[in-house]
């Protein structure tokens, strides 16, 4: 990124700043993310929004300053979006829209863990989210990215990847092909429910949750796809990422995990602030395990079958690796079915 750009763009906002340098942050799949620091001290976070995938970005900004004027509490750390000096929440230069986030100091985030304490947070923090928001309305939030976690649309997305990839590709990803054609009919039940929709965050990976340097949790952030959904996409989001103890392009398949342990103390921090889901809402929770690993595998592999167009690769399998373990990780949470529902049982008890 050029760093022309980049000064002239942290000038478009309402701060008092100088000395200032930026650090590439290269966490995401998705937008290009600056950490801001003014004398070597980090002040904000800094985002150019991939327009090819967020097109809505003023109804996106508005899902966000909505949401984020009720995420705050004694117990969620609170982020803001900074105003632009014409007083926007968001700054478009050229055919680029660019946001200032405020940076919480001394904050880290994992990619995974093998750490009890963090899976309780993780717990915690998502349940917190959820309890925050719980009353908003779900008609005052727009639909940014249509069908994100629609298993039947990314079927069909899926099968035309198939049809317009090359031989090659095909016969390189023909295990997982064939894996994917197997299962992707067993959800159908879970999409005729009739799950009460909430406002969700929609993308609850663990590096979406950033913690204390005691572990604490603090807050959930990229919080682009802030809009209606179903609470087991965040819980099922969660699981796979928390409980699998490795990267989700592991390449080494015997490392990826369903650590039950870890399960239990997710599930413990889930309930630590009480229950606000309904009966039918927790039935389903189990499958939701199975469900958004299988959904964020396909996804990888569609990508993949399609030349790479949207997710961020650092090299051309990438996309292959992250489906494989994603894969790996959904047959192990339905080996573990049983357990699951079991401490799901004993642990959460539906709203009265």
């Amino acid at each position: 990124m050029n760093l022309d750009t980049l000064n002239h763009v942290i000038n478009q906002f309402s701060i008092d700043i100088s000395n200032v340098t930026f650090k590439i942050i290269n966490q995401g799949y998705i937008n290009d993310t600056f950490l801001v620091k003014e004398n070597t001290k980090p002040k904000y976070i800094l985002q150019r929004i991939n327009t090819n995938v967020f097109k809505n970005v003023v109804g996106l900004h508005k899902n966000m300053e909505t949401a984020l004027k009720k995420l705050k509490a004694i117990d969620y750390t609170e982020l803001s979006l900074l105003k632009t000096k014409t007083d926007k929440n968001y700054f478009e230069y050229g055919d680029s829209f660019w946001r200032l986030m405020t940076f919480i100091p001394k904050s880290i985030a994992y990619n995974f863990t093998s750490n009890k304490k963090i899976a309780f947070e993780a717990g915690r923090i998502i349940n917190r989210f959820h309890q925050l928001l719980k009353d908003e309305d779900i008609n005052n939030y727009e639909v940014t990215l249509p069908n994100l976690n629609n298993l039947p649309f990314r079927i069909t997305e899926f099968k035309q990847a198939i049809k317009n990839t090359s031989t090659k590709l095909k016969s390189i990803a023909n295990t997982e092909i064939t894996f994917a054609e197997k299962h992707l009919n067993d959800f159908g039940n879970f999409y005729d429910a009739n799950l009460p929709k909430r406002i969700c965050h929609n993308d609850t990976k663990l590096n979406n949750i950033i913690f204390d340097n005691n572990d604490k949790g603090l807050c959930l952030i990229d919080l682009d796809t802030i809009m209606k959904g179903y609470f087991h996409y965040d819980f099922g989001d969660s699981v796979r990422t928390i409980v699998s103890e490795a990267n989700e392009d592991e390449q080494e398949l015997s490392k990826i995990k369903f650590n039950i342990q870890l399960f239990e103390a997710f599930i413990d921090g889930v309930s630590s602030n009480g229950s606000f889901l309904s009966k039918i809402e927790i039935d389903y929770l189990s499958i939701s395990c199975v469900l958004m690993p299988f959904i964020h595998g396909l996804r990888a592999l569609t990508d993949y079958l399609n030349g790479n167009i949207y997710y961020k690769v650092s090299y051309p399998e990438q996309n292959l690796d992250r489906c494989k373990s994603l894969f790996q990780f959904a047959r192990l949470a339905l080996d573990k079915q049983t357990d699951i529902k079991t401490i799901i049982s004993n642990k959460l008890k539906k709203a009265t």
